[in-house]
């Protein structure tokens, strides 16, 4: 009896003790219910209309993608999607209009406005910024949407081609990646997803870590052309840009390894929001390919987000 008395107790803790560990938040720390309902679901952000899709959700609206209204790469489910403009600067009145049962974004674009929006419809947010934070931002959206377990699957089949690729890289190359116009460019850490895949293609980062591993960001820094000279990275990523990038006009430029090799290759800006499951893959097929193009062959992507030579 005593014996009883005791174990009863122990099976409640464990039980809850289960059920706190399975608990699944967003990264305001918002335990994530499943919305299985859910018809009108709303992605502020490409990263979210992404997973939707891979889920085989039809987003109700989403944010702009470049010069685009929305992420049309994504194929026939973003047909007729309403834009909702800017990811930082989403329309609300619009956004408000379509009556959503499910509001999903990216962090740091929508704290803001967080309150208005968790009062509109269920609201969850997450920080994708690495390759950790992608698996988890896809676990978390396909748990809100009732379909955890086409989440995990999503994620475990990318993880198996990213370790099918490390095997298969060579390795023994660097690169960069660098955004921005101006007179000096924006290389970001390892810890940022498409960085990150350098790695696990076995190639190096020439920017390296941050100096502050403990914050995920700024997950990156401008550096000058001369300090680009310094590392001098084997193959140079630059996102596609509307306007010209005035570094490339520096007299340090042509002095590049990559320049002068042909091997600076300007990429779509999916590659900045790269942490759906269509993105992600996307980056890394084309960046074995670009990396090791005798090992790896040319993807077919979408004419939109086709790398080429910048020049």
């Amino acid at each position: 009896m005593r014996f009883a008395v005791l174990v009863a107790p122990l099976l409640s803790l464990m039980v809850l003790w289960s059920t706190v560990a399975q608990a699944i938040t967003d990264d305001r720390g918002q335990e994530i219910q499943p919305q299985s309902e859910a018809r009108k679901v709303v992605a502020i952000s490409t990263f979210a209309a992404d997973t939707l899709v891979a889920l085989g959700v039809a987003p109700a609206g989403a944010s702009t993608f470049g010069d685009r209204p929305t992420p049309d790469f994504l194929g026939p489910l973003m047909e007729g999607v309403p834009s909702l403009g800017q990811r930082a600067s989403t329309n609300l009145e619009l956004l408000s209009a379509l009556q959503p049962d499910l509001i999903l974004a990216i962090r740091r674009y929508t704290e803001p406005s967080a309150q208005k929006l968790s009062a509109l419809a269920p609201f969850y947010a997450f920080d994708v910024i690495s390759h950790d934070d992608s698996l988890r931002a896809v676990t978390g959206i396909a748990t809100a949407l009732g379909k955890a377990s086409e989440g995990q699957a999503l994620n475990a089949d990318f993880e198996a081609l990213v370790a099918d690729f490390g095997r298969r890289a060579p390795g023994g190359i660097s690169a960069v990646l660098l955004a921005g116009s101006g007179e000096a460019p924006f290389a970001y850490y390892d810890h940022f997803l498409t960085t990150d895949l350098l790695r696990r293609l076995q190639a190096t980062n020439s920017i390296g870590p941050s100096p502050t591993p403990e914050q995920v960001v700024p997950f990156g820094y401008q550096l000058s052309l001369e300090q680009l000279l310094a590392l001098n990275p084997d193959v140079i990523f630059i996102f596609a840009s509307s306007t010209r990038h005035a570094y490339a006009a520096n007299p340090v430029w042509p002095y590049l390894k990559a320049v002068q090799q042909g091997r600076v290759y300007e990429v779509g800006l999916h590659w900045k929001e790269g942490g759906g499951p269509f993105a992600r893959e996307y980056i890394l097929r084309e960046m074995a390919w670009r990396l090791y193009p005798q090992t790896f062959p040319q993807p077919q992507l979408p004419a939109s987000l086709a790398s080429r030579l910048f020049n």
